[in-house]
């Protein structure tokens, strides 16, 4: 498993004194994979290519952010897994900035599945992956189906729309 995300950085540009924007590209083992390590990889642009050329051949499972730079390599091997604090993310900001009682309430199912990772943490792999089977997946069953019920409510510009959409397609 692997976690990947990228952010800007304004860069120099030599010869005539100005800055451009250009990126770090974070790639990070998962929580309870042996090697803790964050590698950095800079790139004076948010082309997919750059991904694709460190991934290379690598295949596992990667946590991403719906960027599409990481898309191509979803073909070639890699498994896609949407990144939960992302989700959460966008959420949270709703309930924040407009009092969404539908964001609020698809925070408390995230803070449930939050617990059960809190629970799971220190256990080895097979008993955290009976667990998160035992009450995670009908948690976040239970998540979707409520998440696809409220998005057939809702008009499709909205910002709750964009926020529910967000997670839907993760």
């Amino acid at each position: 498993m692997l976690h990947a995300d990228e952010t800007t950085v304004q860069m120099l540009k030599p010869g005539n004194g100005k800055t451009h924007r250009a990126y770090f590209w974070a790639y990070a083992p998962g929580a309870f994979e042996d090697l803790k390590a964050v590698v950095y990889d800079f790139c004076e642009s948010r082309a997919g290519l750059h991904a694709r050329a460190f991934l290379g051949d690598w295949k596992g499972t990667l946590v991403w952010d719906d960027y599409g730079g990481y898309k191509a390599g979803f073909a070639g091997g890699i498994q896609e897994a949407g990144c939960m604090a992302h989700a959460r993310r966008h959420l949270f900001e709703l309930h924040a900035n407009h009092q969404s009682q539908i964001a609020a309430q698809a925070l408390h199912y995230i803070a449930q599945l939050y617990e059960i990772e809190r629970e799971v943490k220190h256990l080895l792999a097979d008993e955290r992956q009976r667990i998160r089977q035992a009450k995670s997946k009908p948690l976040s069953d239970a998540l979707h189906q409520w998440m696809v019920l409220q998005r057939s409510q809702i008009l499709d510009a909205s910002a709750t729309a964009k926020a529910l959409d967000y997670s839907l397609r993760r």
